[in-house]
């Protein structure tokens, strides 16, 4: 079967927010446990959604640890988000040949429609699934299989495409084929076991796969 739908995730995939998101987990730890944490410390945060994060550190606090980040990642967002090389051309030529395409990320839709913004992808991507939309983040399937259905699309003609276990994991459990991107802050060699049936080297090598022109 032929893919004609391509759901993405946004941090990490589409636009390089990994610098953006460890200054703001370190921000927010250090404030509370001042020089605990350093960048390797809040690498495996990136994935989980905030509540997950700071849950596995001190639930009493989470709450108000999630509004300290996010006060901090929205202040410094357009200083330190920047944009991944072939990203933009491509998901225009996706766009332009009539895929259907989605976000399917874990992020609240403000911080979205920031990033999206930013880096003019807003104007290819009618169907956004964000955190607050769903019951179950990813990695399990119920964001995945909203998004195809916003987009009237089967799983079998759809691929996933994301940096993280959360990505591949979602898409295989919702019967996607899978693309993990070699970017991905965490190293290829990471991304690769986790089995995606594909692993992109620039989001341009996607093109192919799905058979765009």
């Amino acid at each position: 079967m032929k893919i004609n739908t391509v759901l993405f995730d946004l941090d990490g995939t589409l636009i390089d927010t990994n610098e953006l998101i460890i200054e703001s987990y370190l921000h927010t730890l250090n404030s509370y446990y001042p020089n605990k944490y350093k960048r390797e410390d809040v690498l495996p945060f990136m994935g989980p959604t905030l509540q997950e994060a700071f849950d596995s550190i001190d639930p009493d606090k989470t709450e108000d640890m999630i509004k300290m980040y996010r006060k901090f990642n929205h202040e410094q967002h357009d200083n330190l988000v920047t944009e991944f090389e072939t990203v933009f051309d491509t998901v225009k030529t996706l766009h332009e040949q009539g895929f259907k395409l989605a976000i399917v990320t874990t992020k609240i839709r403000t911080t979205v429609n920031m990033g999206l913004k930013l880096s003019k992808l807003d104007q290819f991507f009618d169907v956004i699934v964000t955190i607050d939309d769903v019951e179950h983040a990813k990695p399990h399937p119920q964001p995945v299989l909203m998004a195809l259905e916003q987009l009237n699309s089967s799983p079998e003609d759809a691929i996933m495409v994301g940096d993280n276990h959360h990505d591949v994991g979602a898409g295989k459990s919702a019967g996607t084929k899978t693309a993990g991107v070699a970017w991905s802050a965490k190293g290829r060699d990471y991304m690769s076991s986790l089995n995606p049936d594909y692993l992109l080297d620039t989001m341009s090598d996607l093109l192919k796969i799905v058979g765009a022109k």
